[in-house]
This record gives structure tokens, sequence and C-alpha cells, in this order.
């Protein structure tokens, strides 16, 4: 509600001041200009959207390592972390950036611009939403029978997606991580670190899915956030195509602002440096996440200066690289313990042989499989072209029934966007 009426107002004012004629303000003492009055409207917002975001997400993070560094004993403050904050104070944060550009008009109804703010659909999981993308639909949209069709076909896909593939092969990554790395043969590693690598993927993706789905069934277009991103040949690639709304939504409200790769080499690395270390900690209030972003920028900065025009011309080993690259950041970002990280790895490369790996694969081969197909795009144009057809629409109400079957039988149904 705070966050809805504070940037309501932030916007009204620099309507308000933009629309005004008078370039200076003389009353009294206040001789500050029409611009500078709207950047201080901006300004003000984004101190409270990102307060907001640091306080109840990062506030005992601080205090922990504040504690870790000076030997201080303050206490940790108890908060609930209120639902969907990332997100929506990322897609708030457009709508404000927007009206001061320009970009958008200031929205005059608080109900309209709140119920942007709390759009069911995707406020949990993304995709992230910028107000651009809707603005028009926001007063003005169609529902038909064709789009709630197409919205109900495209949500049983995510909805398969999350609780056939992603809570099945994620219920081993899960059995590892609470028994403890320590044991773990190398091939049972490998096993376990796809297992996550699959789990995170049509979970993100079967999320995002659902919310383009329900939207298209309430008469809105939200933006595609995955593009079979496991298919990618680089680093670069990849991050074009995982969480599309998200990498969007970074390199335009800040790489661009910092100045992009317009001012030199040097500034280009440090403007990179900058949107992934923000983009690991994002992701959540531990230093794994720091990690994980730094790892990427280190990744994408060795493409930028020296790997591309090698990877180009070497697809196949573009592929291998980047697949095996993509696994192992999922391990730095799912083990939020520092030293069991390392443990980890070197279970990795330990070249010990076991039993384990073969009995596991008995239980979850079959859906491992089938999530290493699907996460390619070999049967995306198949089910496309007959989605809306009878075959299509026979798969459509086999996969729901399925899932629902699962959810009403499984105890296991992890939800992993509990951080944001």
């Amino acid at each position: 509600m705070l966050s809805i009426l504070v940037n309501y107002a932030a916007g009204l004012a620099i309507g308000r001041f933009r629309e005004s004629t008078g370039q200076v303000a003389n009353e009294g003492n206040d001789r500050i200009t029409r611009p500078a009055r709207e950047k201080i409207c901006l300004i003000l917002a984004l101190v409270f959207d990102f307060g907001m975001l640091l306080f109840f997400k990062y506030i005992n993070f601080f205090i922990d390592n504040l504690n870790h560094l000076t030997g201080l004993q303050i206490g940790a403050v108890a908060l609930t972390l209120p639902l969907g904050i990332s997100f929506y104070t990322f897609q708030i944060v457009s709508y404000v950036v927007d009206v001061y550009r320009g970009k958008v008009k200031a929205e005059r109804s608080v109900l309209t611009l709140g119920t942007y703010l709390c759009m069911f659909p995707q406020l949990i999981a993304g995709p992230i939403v910028v107000y651009s993308d809707v603005e028009t639909a926001r007063h003005e949209r169609k529902i038909t029978l064709s789009s709630i069709a197409e919205g109900v076909s495209v949500f049983i896909l995510g909805l398969g997606s999350k609780v056939l593939i992603a809570n099945n092969v994620g219920a081993l990554w899960t059995e590892m991580s609470e028994a403890g790395f320590e044991n773990l043969s190398m091939p049972m590693a490998w096993l376990t670190m796809l297992s996550f690598s699959l789990q995170i993927y049509f979970d993100f993706n079967g999320y995002s899915l659902m919310a383009i789905g329900l939207g298209k069934m309430l008469g809105f277009t939200f933006p595609q956030n995955f593009n079979h991103p496991y298919m990618s040949k680089s680093i670069t690639e990849f991050w074009r195509r995982w969480h599309m709304t998200l990498s969007g939504w970074f390199r335009e409200y800040v790489y661009i602002p910092l100045g992009g790769n317009r001012k030199g080499a040097g500034r280009t690395y440090v403007n990179l440096l900058i949107v992934w270390a923000l983009t690991g900690f994002w992701h959540g209030a531990d230093w794994n996440f720091v990690l994980w972003g730094l790892f990427f920028f280190v990744i994408l900065a060795i493409e930028k200066r020296f790997l591309s025009g090698f990877l180009e011309k070497h697809p196949v080993i573009a592929s291998v690289y980047a697949k095996l690259l993509i696994a192992f950041s999922w391990m730095i970002f799912a083990i939020t313990d520092l030293k069991q990280i390392g443990v980890f790895f070197t279970r990795l490369f330990s070249f010990t042989g076991g039993t384990d790996a073969l009995y596991y694969l008995r239980n979850y081969g079959v859906i491992m499989l089938i999530g290493c197909v699907l996460s390619t795009p070999v049967l995306a144009g198949a089910y496309h072209k007959f989605r809306m057809r009878v075959p299509g629409i026979v798969v459509s109400m086999l996969i729901f029934f399925a899932s629902v079957a699962y959810l009403a039988d499984a105890g296991y149904n992890p939800f992993l966007y509990f951080r944001f």
C-alpha cells in the first residue's frame, strides 16, 4: 500500500511539474528549477522503494556481517518478508523512472496503478512486467474465447513444468543437499548438479508460463521470460535467453544509465561489475549470491574481451563450455554455505567411483532424460503447431490431470522463491 501511494504521489508530482509552464519557482527563497523538482521527486521515490527492499530483505544480513566484523552482538530484527517485494519493487521503479523520462504519462488513478503493482499472476515469481508493457491494456483490453483458450494452454504447460518435472528432479537435489556433500562420489556429484539445473529451469520457467497464461486469460500480454536458455553457446547468449525480463530491467534501468558501453572499455567493465554485483545481491541476502553475480561478471568480461570470436567459430566446444559453466553457476547459487560450495566442487573432480549414482539413475533417470529433451526446442515446434487442435488439447488435458493428481498425492512441492 505504501509503495503504491508513495510512487503514485511521486508520479503525479513529476507529471505536474512537467506540465507546468513556469521554469523557475519564485516563492520566497525557493529557486529550484522545474527539472530539479522532478529529479527530487524521482530520488525520493527511489530512496523509499529501495529503502523498503533493503530494510525488509537485507537488514539482518547487514546486522550479521556487522556483528562478525566488529564483535558486536546486535540482535536480529524479527521481520516477515513482504510477498514478492523483489519483483514489485523493480516494477514500481520502472513506472516512476519512465514517468520521469517522459516515456509514459503519470497515472491519475491510484486504483489503476495499484492493480498494476498487485497484478497477481506474476507478483511472486515474475516475469518482471514494466509499466509500459501493460499501460494500454490497463485501461482497455479485449478478452476473447481464443485468448482464454490460449491462456489455459500456456498455464497448463507451466503447471506441468513445475509439478511434473521440476518437483520430481528437485527431490534428488533436496535429498543430497540435506545429507551433505562430503561423501558424494564423482558421478553422484554430477548427477546432483544436473538435477538442480533441471529443477530451477523447469520451476522458474513453469511459474513464468503460468503467469503468462493467466495474463492471457485476463487480456494481458506479458513478456516472454525464457527462450531455451540451455541451448546457449556462450554465457552472453545465456543471459539473453534466461530470465529475460530481469536482464532487460538491469540493462534499461542500471547499465544504460551508468553509461553502458559508451564511455570506453574501462568504464564498460566497471558498469558490468556494478550490474552483476547488484544482480547477484538482488537474488538473496547471502554472500553466495554476490559470488554468483561476480562469477558471471568475470565470465562475461572474459567473453567480451577474448572468447567471443573463438566461441562463434567452434559451436560444439561453445555448447559444452556454456552448459558446464551454467551448471557450475547453479551450485554457487544453490549452496548458501561458502565452505560447502568448496566441498561440492572437490567432489565434482574427486575421481571417485560408486554405485550410488546407478541407484539414483534408476529412480530419476527417466524424468531427467525427459527434462533434458524438453529443455531443447526439439518438441516445441510440434507442440505449438498442434496446441489448439485435438492432439494438443488431449496432451494438455493429460498434463493437467496428471499435475492435479501429483499435487493431491505428493508431499514435496518446494517454493524456490521464498527469498524474494
